[in-house]
């Protein structure tokens, strides 16, 4: 009986420190936030992002590129409020299948506010930091500014920052002007640039450029046949 009591003292014991634990990484990320609010403004941070000389407005991008982006970085983006709980739940998961931190189940919103004010380093008080910022985004801007905004604030390779530039630097022409093949070869490289920009590996560019197809297909944004048209323009993934 004594072992008993015990063991359930000390199980309570576990849960109690898991709880404050976990309340002080959540104060400590919205710390964070706060004081990378009071460092610069959202209002701000947005502006900066707006006046980059490459900066491309949505409606130049072609709907192929904006599915296609959506379909690999955050297929339930228009309907979630800024974090994705399906998403988390699965990154949960595998990373505790893989006993390290593997996934994180980051939403577009989530990217842009980490491209913003945080960096790449996997801990928990910036993920935490990220989702306060997220809410931050969902509450001021609409989801088509968010998603304009992503596009001009990740790395493309080649020191291009944004859609449009990439477009120009990779292919030659402006966004609006972009195939089905060319949009989805772009929207892959973000993932990995240094592995699938098209100037470093064109086999790797359209290995991922085949995983945005199958994703798009899953997503209902194209057929099986519509996919497989644009997989036989490949040349070095065949």
């Amino acid at each position: 009986m004594r072992v008993h009591k015990l063991f359930r003292y000390v199980v309570l014991l576990i849960f109690s420190v898991m709880i404050l634990a976990g309340f002080t990484v959540a104060g400590k990320g919205y710390d964070m936030y706060r004081n990378a609010i009071e460092d610069m403004s959202l209002e701000e941070k947005v502006a900066s992002i707006r006046e980059k000389e490459g900066y491309t407005a949505l409606e130049d991008l072609p709907d192929v590129y904006k599915n296609a982006v959506i379909s690999v970085e955050d297929h339930r983006f228009y309907r979630h409020f800024g974090i994705d709980p399906i998403a988390i739940s699965r990154a949960v998961l595998h990373d505790i299948q893989a006993r390290r931190y593997v996934e994180g189940g980051s939403t577009i919103t989530q990217q842009l506010a980490k491209n913003l004010y945080f960096t790449n380093e996997k801990e928990m008080t910036r993920k935490i930091a990220e989702v306060f910022m997220a809410f931050e985004l969902e509450e001021n801007y609409s989801k088509d500014e968010i998603l304009e905004l992503y596009v001009n604030s990740i790395y493309f390779g080649d020191g291009y920052y944004t859609a449009g530039d990439a477009s120009r630097g990779y292919f030659g022409k402006e966004p609006e002007m972009m195939d089905e093949y060319e949009c989805t070869l772009l929207a892959g490289i973000p993932n990995a640039p240094g592995r699938y920009a098209p100037t470093k590996s064109q086999e790797l560019a359209e290995k991922r450029q085949y995983q945005v197809l199958k994703r798009m297909e899953a997503c209902g944004y194209f057929s099986k046949e519509e996919a497989e048209t644009v997989a036989s323009q490949m040349v070095a993934f065949q």
